[in-house]
């Protein structure tokens, strides 16, 4: 944007200049680094302005709603209505319920309901980069996730919930708004969010104590989307503790009123903001010129010899042939009116969309906090307390491990000359993803093991003796995998997208997630007994093995991210695109 590269020229202008550190205290900022500085020097997060929390509460607000109503629409569509209650509560002693449709609908509907959250997105990218611009995009995707909030407590109230058929349509009805809400919120807020940070190049800075360090935007923008995540889950927390117990004591017209009273706040903030955001305007063109960019690139790679095509497209020249500068002003085709820079900055981001194209085996993982645990945890001891309730122990951990990460791990690590690169992080985040699932694997064998009913314990009257919290383990070992796989894809996609297409980069980011929910599907067979420990070990193998795979693709990729970090942001030149579109 103008205003933040007007703020970095003159900062880099004058050779040395002071700023006040987070703490009072003076530093001296001395430019950009060197080579040996880039090798030598610790690296530390510039500042981040107030501004941005404004925006996170609205994430806040949306992810509430996405985790609460994830978890209660496995009791409400899975469990019968019981037979004392005419909202859906089941008490203290009893269990919540609805509709009663069984374990493989309910799978079948929050799978869906997966899917289509992380479609809808790629709309709403589309919608802000290119047509409405971001912020307008939000206003109205919040505007319509109210009116879906309404239609869910209509689904859950006395009088229809008694009726399942219309009771179903209503809620899939309010799921399919909130779907199209979701869309046009989630791939908007964090560009939003990291558009309003001033700190966007390396520079070297002198602390008070006297250490020189280099001052990383990167860092920057990772701190950011940290506490970005950290009120999330803050709004995760809150709805998957206060919705299951609104469902269990009192029934599930009072749990969908939980998220529809915290939206309504969002219009407030938003009229706030309207002046004070900075913001991105659409750029209509950027799009079809990045697809026919990526198509011209590729004219000369392809071959009957696949082994051929391979080498043409990864040698590394294929991006270089498609520069301006390296093609005849003869055969230059008429939409080619921006620079070699923006060239590196579209290559940039289709790499990321490479990274991103892994994404689908670990978010298999992931997906099984909002569905298969919440199942898992119904056929334990539960003592009284919602089945659903240590779904809550993830946003927790998060909250807890953040600042630990942000604080001292991350610090430590760089200490000893470790830089915790986003393809490292996300290749860790594999792993602890797939030890999360053999962790609930193991814990179903033994509830098979133990229960009064062997390998037929979901259809059992008696839970197995084991308590609930041995699923701790598997939401802690998530919440891990997402700090640093979900919060460094936030930052990635941002970081590596053109100016114009942060949206849409964001949404394709969030689409793996689609696509994982849609090879859940395939493994709906398996959400039934006796399969269920296949249920997890499956997941947790595609993800061992894929996080090998990724690691081994893109570890180049992570030695070259300083280098792609400082790419110029470059043009569309836009004034010679509108003369050739008036002379055609």
């Amino acid at each position: 944007m103008d205003t933040h590269e007007t703020k970095d020229q003159s900062k880099l202008s004058a050779p040395r200049e002071h700023a006040e550190s987070a703490l009072g205290h003076m530093e001296v900022i001395e430019g950009r680094p060197t080579d040996e500085d880039l090798q030598t020097l610790r690296r530390v997060p510039g500042k981040i302005e107030w501004i941005v929390f404004t925006i996170v509460f609205l994430d806040l607000c949306e992810r509430l709603t996405y985790y609460g109503t994830s978890i209660v629409m496995t009791n409400f569509i899975q469990r019968p209505l019981p037979s004392n209650s005419a909202t859906g509560a089941g008490g203290k002693n009893g269990q919540s319920g609805a509709l009663g449709y069984g374990q493989e609908t309910s799978y079948a509907l929050s799978t869906f309901k997966q899917f289509f959250f992380y479609t809808t997105p790629l709309l709403g990218a589309y919608l802000a980069d290119a047509r409405w611009g971001r912020f307008r995009v939000i206003c109205m995707s919040v505007g319509l996730s109210i009116v879906a909030h309404v239609v869910f407590v209509v689904a859950a109230l006395p009088s229809v919930i008694h009726n399942r058929e219309a009771s179903l349509a209503t809620f899939i009805l309010a799921t399919v708004l909130l779907g199209f809400g979701t869309g046009g919120v989630k791939p908007n807020l964090s560009p939003l969010v990291a558009e309003q940070l001033s700190h966007t190049e390396l520079t070297i800075k002198i602390l008070p104590n006297n250490e020189k360090v280099i001052s990383d935007p990167a860092l920057t923008l990772n701190r950011a989307y940290m506490y970005y995540y950290f009120f999330t889950n803050v709004g995760g927390l809150i709805g998957t503790i206060s919705m299951p117990y609104a469902e269990k004591y009192v029934g599930f017209w009072l749990a969908w009123l939980v998220p529809t009273a915290f939206y309504f706040l969002c219009p407030a903030i938003l009229l706030w903001g309207y002046k004070r955001y900075r913001v991105t305007k659409p750029e209509p063109s950027a799009f079809g010129k990045a697809i026919r960019l990526w198509v011209y690139a590729q004219k000369d790679c392809w071959s009957f010899n696949p082994i051929k095509t391979w080498r043409s497209l990864n040698d590394g020249t294929m991006w270089y042939r498609a520069m301006p500068s390296n093609v005849a002003p003869s055969h230059r085709p008429s939409w080619m009116t921006f620079d070699d820079a923006w060239v590196e900055v579209v290559h940039r981001g289709f790499s990321a969309c490479k990274v991103f194209a892994w994404y689908p085996l670990y978010f298999l993982c992931y997906n099984q906090i909002n569905n298969n645990l919440t199942s898992q945890a119904a056929l334990l001891q539960t003592h009284g307390f919602p089945n659903e309730i240590l779904t809550s122990i993830d946003p927790l951990a998060i909250i807890i491990l953040i600042p630990i990460f942000d604080r001292v791990l991350y610090p430590l690590l760089r200490s000893f000359k470790i830089n915790p690169t986003p393809i490292k992080k996300i290749t860790a985040a594999f792993f602890f993803a797939s030890a999360a699932m053999i962790w609930a694997a193991v814990l179903q064998y033994y509830i098979y093991k133990k229960s009064p009913c062997g390998y037929s314990a979901t259809t059992c009257e008696s839970p197995s003796p084991i308590s609930f919290g041995a699923q701790s383990g598997a939401f802690v070992l998530i919440a891990i995998s997402e700090i640093l796989g979900t919060i460094t894809v936030l930052e990635y996609s941002f970081s590596k997208a053109p100016v114009e297409m942060r949206s849409l980069v964001q949404a394709l980011a969030l689409f793996a997630n689609a696509v994982a929910s849609a090879i859940g599907e395939a493994l709906t067979p398996l959400t039934h007994d006796p399969l269920l420990i296949w249920n997890f070990a499956v997941p947790a193998i595609l993800s061992a093995v894929g996080g090998l795979c990724f690691w081994f693709r893109f570890r180049k990729l992570d030695a070259d991210e300083d280098k792609l970090n400082m790419l110029s942001a470059g043009t569309l030149n836009r004034e010679n695109d509108e003369k050739l579109g008036a002379g055609q």
